[in-house]
Formats: structure tokens, sequence, C-alpha cells
């Protein structure tokens, strides 16, 4: 290829000299093609999206991307929109879900057996490690408030978001449609506890198939071996905060 592109060149210099009272005709034919193709292409490694910063520090501390085990699980953080309880960006540089690795494998696991009863259903993840960086800024949010009881204080060590061992998650049907939950993801209410399920159908808050599509989530997150949150009907914990601070590094 690159003998014929030299040739090439070559060819268009002898045309140019060679008959100059149509050089500027023939140049107009030959040129936008050459210039094409004299100019070396982009290397391939210019073509590679690099990873933001955050990424590249999780990468490091040992945690795992989730798609890059499971790529048909979506992944949709709320907290990179303002769309979220605190109505602010708090991740600006994060897109992507890093766990621990043996956590990203329960989500892997957890998505397997929801595609075992529902070939055709994902999992969609809003929020994994967390950094007490944005911890810090959820709780200055809830301070002070009845919300309060919804975020961990970093003060006192903060979640298990905070050690890459939990995780917010739903479901998307056939379609990429997300199931109906009875509420949106990151509401902050007693229409989100689980504890409260039967009493919200009865009451009308919410539908019997709401609540069947909540406890079917719980069933395969559980059966990866995660624990339901009682407030939060999408978020999920692998372990107990001592362990988490026995087995893991707190994410600043």
């Amino acid at each position: 290829m690159r003998n014929l592109i030299h040739l090439s060149f070559l060819l268009f210099v002898l045309l140019s000299c060679g008959n100059k009272s149509n050089s500027i005709g023939k140049a107009a034919e030959i040129l936008p093609t050459q210039v094409d193709t004299i100019f070396l292409p982009v290397p391939v490694e210019k073509l590679i999206i690099e990873k933001s910063p955050t990424a590249q520090r999780f990468d490091s501390l040992g945690l795992v991307d989730i798609q890059e085990l499971d790529s048909t699980i979506v992944v949709q953080l709320m907290y990179a929109f303002p769309d979220n309880f605190t109505g602010e960006i708090l991740y600006d540089d994060l897109k992507e879900a890093y766990l621990q690795p043996e956590v990203a494998e329960a989500v892997v696991k957890a998505n397997r057996l929801l595609k075992e009863k529902h070939p055709d259903y994902r999992l969609i993840i809003y929020d994994a490690t967390r950094p007490m960086s944005a911890q810090q800024k959820m709780w200055d949010v809830v301070k002070g408030t009845s919300k309060y009881i919804y975020v961990s204080n970093p003060a006192r060590g903060g979640g298990l978001h905070n050690y890459g061992a939990a995780v917010d998650v739903s479901i998307l049907d056939s379609r990429g449609i997300l199931l109906p939950m009875g509420t949106e993801v990151d509401h902050l209410g007693p229409e989100a506890h689980i504890t409260q399920e039967e009493q919200l159908v009865r009451k009308g808050v919410m539908t019997e198939q709401e609540r069947q599509n909540r406890i079917l989530l719980r069933e395969v997150m559980r059966k990866a071996g995660f624990k339901a949150l009682h407030s939060e009907w999408w978020h999920f914990n692998f372990c107990s905060r001592k362990e988490a601070r026995q087995r893991y590094k707190l994410i600043e």
C-alpha cells in the first residue's frame, strides 16, 4: 500500500510538470484523492477512548468494571447526572460501575439467574463503588433533615458503596424498558421500603405486579449472595459493614 501511495504521488508530479497548461485541471482531478491517501491514518491507540482518572484509579485499586465481565448488564450511574435526590452531578468523570472482584462476579451471577427465569430480561446498575468524596456531598444534602436515615454518615465510615461492596440495581425487559417497581430509583420515602409492600398494595400505592417485580429482583440478587436493604428496594449489600471494613479498603 505504501508503494502504491508513493507511485501515485510520483505520477501526479510527472503529469503536473509535463503538461503545465492543464496542471490546474489535473490537480483538481487528482489532488483530493491523493491528499486523502498520502496522509497516514490515525494510530489505532488514538482511537481507543481513554478511561477517566477515577476509572484508572479504581483499576489500580483492584476494582472491576462490571461490563468487562458481562457486557449485557446495562450501566447508567444515576449520580453521573443531576436527576437524583441531590439534584447535582456527583460523578464528574465516572460512567462505569466498579465493584470488588467477588462482588462483581456475584452481580454477573444474578444477571445469569435472571436470564434463566426470563431470557429477555437483564440487570441495569445505577450505582456501584462510590468515592467518599461523593458520599460527603450526599450527606451534606440530607443532614439536619428527615432524609438523613437514607444516607450513611461519612464521619462513621460511610456505607457499603464506599467499599465497592454494594450495588443499586433494577431490571430491564426485552424492549429495554424498566420493570415498574412502585417508585423511581433513589426515592427516599416509605414507598420504597420493602417491609411495607403488602400494605402499599392494599392501599393502592403500588400494584401487585410492581410488588412481584421487586420480589423477582430480590430473588435473583439473594441467590447470588446479596442482602436487600429494607429501606431501598434497589439497594443490595454483599456483606455486612463490619466484614467490609475487615476485607476491603475504603474508597476515598
